[in-house]
């Protein structure tokens, strides 16, 4: 590989994201109105069903990255939890009933976990130290455009067909299989390192008091930053309540994710050029912003602005909270290290959206906006405690 070149697994790797995830939002956006509208399943049912999915994606990811560490082996478990994710896709065309979705959903989404920690780490097994920024910021950045084009061509293929939700999800099927094709013909998998320690048991105690201190302190500005930013469907709802058309609606995400893709990539290339606590914190305020202009806009175009300042903080921030758990973890650990990371960010971002809609139902759309530029004011304070104690932020890379 020529130096200061991305290496060809990790272009791989972020094509795979963008397929896996064109063809579950092109389901996912489509998904609760079918469940609603088609199968007369109750708003409160589909609340239940998702948020099931995505604990269990959540604590998924723990476990299939400590037995990254402990086989030695990411491909292999990555290429298993997307297997599993094109597999399900198509019983959402075939279903009759809302218990075959309900499992198809379940699957897809313990795919996801599967897949999730492992894949992260076998970014970081591929690239080295000083393009991990650039890196982790072109698969997020791939994977992002997956997530806009998905429901883009939902919308497309609806309006085409006169709604037919079966023929979308068949449509579907297609890049969730060429995905799976991909990372098993196209992403290799890394030889283990002459003298790399041995990990029999990732999540022991003694072996996550290997985790440095500065790695807990990434976990733990990640977490408070992640109660700032609550789902993005209350994006949706300021956007409606401001006077947006229902069937506008999807152009909310549209505008944020596209953002979010544009300048994922940028943004890592910088944190492997500059200082990346800067950075972060730069990402930080940027939140601050979004939310406050959330919370004052009176018209389309205060929220817009949001929306899009809301895409912006995501490009920048998360691809480097990654690159910086791949930093401080030591490399027999990082599946566990990932894993624990996307644990953490899943609890945090549902304790975040429950408090949004409590200040939501009590107070309104300001109160729940403003409470998220407290959490990221917060989170900044913790990032400079980070920097002076670790010194993380005054270093490139490792």
């Amino acid at each position: 590989m020529p130096p200061g070149r991305i290496p060809r697994g990790v272009w791989a790797l972020g094509f795979v994201s963008l397929l896996m995830d064109v063809s579950s939002e092109m389901i996912h956006a489509l998904l609760p109105v079918y469940l609603v509208v088609a199968l007369g399943t109750s708003t409160l049912a589909v609340g239940v069903i998702e948020g099931i999915a995505e604990a269990t994606a959540a604590v998924t990811k723990v476990f299939s990255g400590a037995l990254s560490d402990r086989l030695g082996k990411r491909k292999l478990l990555a290429a298993a939890g997307y297997g599993m994710a094109a597999l399900t896709k198509p019983v959402f065309p075939l279903a009759g009933t809302v218990g075959w979705l309900v499992a198809a959903r379940f699957v897809d989404r313990v795919g996801k976990g599967i897949r999730g920690a492992p894949r992260d780490a076998l970014v970081a097994d591929l690239t080295p130290p000083a393009l991990r920024g650039a890196a982790f910021g072109l698969r997020q950045s791939l994977d992002t455009v997956g997530a806009f084009l998905g429901p883009l061509l939902a919308i497309g293929l609806m309006w085409a067909t006169g709604d037919d939700f079966t023929l979308v999800f068949w449509a579907a099927v297609l890049p969730a299989f060429a995905a799976f094709a991909l990372i098993v013909l196209a992403v290799p998998e890394p030889a283990r390192p002459a003298g790399l320690r041995e990990v029999r048991a990732p999540l022991s105690r003694a072996e996550l008091a290997r985790l440095p201190a500065a790695y807990w302190w990434v976990l733990a500005v990640s977490a408070v930053f992640t109660l700032a930013r609550f789902s993005e469907a209350f994006l949706i709802l300021r956007a409606q309540e401001a006077g947006l058309a229902l069937a506008l609606v999807p152009a909310v995400l549209v505008l944020m994710n596209a953002v979010y893709a544009l300048s994922a990539y940028p943004a890592g290339v910088l944190a492997d050029r500059m200082d990346r606590g800067r950075l972060l914190a730069l990402g930080l305020g940027v939140l601050i912003a979004a939310d406050l202009i959330l919370a004052a806009a009176g018209g389309l175009a205060g929220i817009a602005l949001g929306v899009a300042l809301w895409g912006l903080h995501m490009g920048l921030t998360q691809g480097l909270l990654a690159t910086l758990v791949a930093d401080a973890a030591p490399a027999e650990l990082r599946g566990t290290a990932f894993g624990l990371f996307n644990l953490v960010g899943g609890a945090a971002l549902l304790a975040a959206s429950v408090l949004a809609g409590a200040l939501w139902d009590a107070a309104g759309p300001r109160a729940t906006f403003l409470a998220g530029a407290a959490f990221a004011a917060a989170a900044l304070l913790g990032l400079l405690r980070l920097q002076g104690r670790f010194g993380l932020a005054g270093a490139r890379h490792r």
